[in-house]
């Protein structure tokens, strides 16, 4: 199955896809333009640069594309310019920019330890180790991290093999399993934590990755034992999943009196909220 992720450049996230089937990442150019040039409006900026390499005599920028659904800053999957590698060098060379080479950088850095995951997949799970230790996270915190998402790639194994066909009806499954144990929909509890195209999940307390795992694995087991095929089965495995897990967390609230659902995250440069390790998110107030 081909995976939509995001990568770090500086302080900008570029949206990326992985073709399996070519072996192939896909760059949103929206976000390479916004990382490049620090334009308060990349789309705009891509769109004229388009039309002035066009006018000089250049290449059409739009034919080294591919349109691909990326999720937008509202939650939303939308059609996105894309370009790998050998289109986005291409691209780059007519924005002017200091930081030009230090992307093509990045670009090599990207694929060559793409090429280095395919070779022997541990050490992608190293990399993320260290990237998640580097952003502040605890050993406690990554290890519930990486078994929540071994519990995913087994639900999403299960529904591949078991006609559930495109992203779209992934994000509506998922949806439908975290709604149900969190009475929150994914882009609701985004927005609660103040998240734009970040990934919830690296936002998630301890508590919510337990229980959201939780969610998933009782969906899994579900969907075995009654063998759902198809959208409208795998949403029932997928709403009573995540009823067993809600059960569990308000019933886990009633004896601490505290909420799971949190509005803590770990973006940066936010001194005012952090995530106590280990619990459920504490506030710390502004200096």
């Amino acid at each position: 199955m081909s995976k939509l992720l995001l990568v770090a450049f500086e302080k900008h996230s570029i949206r990326r896809f992985f073709d399996a089937a070519n072996e192939t990442w896909y760059f949103s150019v929206i976000d390479v333009v916004a990382a490049l040039t620090d334009s308060v409006n990349a789309r705009d900026y891509w769109f004229k640069m388009k039309i002035r390499v066009k006018t000089e005599g250049g290449l059409e920028l739009s034919t080294i594309c591919r349109q691909l659904k990326m999720k937008a800053p509202d939650g939303k999957m939308r059609e996105t310019d894309c370009a790998n590698v050998a289109g986005l060098l291409r691209i780059i060379q007519s924005i002017p920019s200091a930081k030009a080479e230090p992307f093509k950088q990045w670009l090599a850095k990207v694929g060559y330890e793409r090429l280095q995951d395919m070779g022997d997949p541990a050490r992608s799970l190293d990399r993320a180790r260290a990237y998640w230790h580097q952003h502040g996270r605890s050993n406690k915190w990554i290890q519930q991290r990486m078994m929540g998402q071994e519990t995913r790639n087994k639900l999403t194994d299960y529904w591949q093999s078991h006609d559930i066909k495109n992203e779209k009806e992934y994000a509506i499954l998922t949806n439908i399993i975290h709604q149900e144990w969190s009475d929150l929909t994914v882009q609701d509890h985004q927005h609660i934590k103040g998240l734009k195209t970040q990934n919830l999940r690296d936002h998630m307390s301890e508590a919510e990755l337990i229980f959201t795992a939780l969610a998933e694995l009782s969906t899994r087991q579900i969907a075995e034992t009654m063998q759902a095929t198809g959208m409208p089965e795998n949403a029932i495995a997928g709403k009573a999943g995540g009823g067993i897990a809600k059960k569990a967390r308000l019933n886990l609230e009633e004896k601490t009196g505290t909420k799971v659902v949190s509005e803590e995250n770990y973006l940066p440069c936010m001194s005012k909220k952090k995530i106590k390790p280990g619990g459920m998110g504490v506030k710390e107030h502004d200096e």
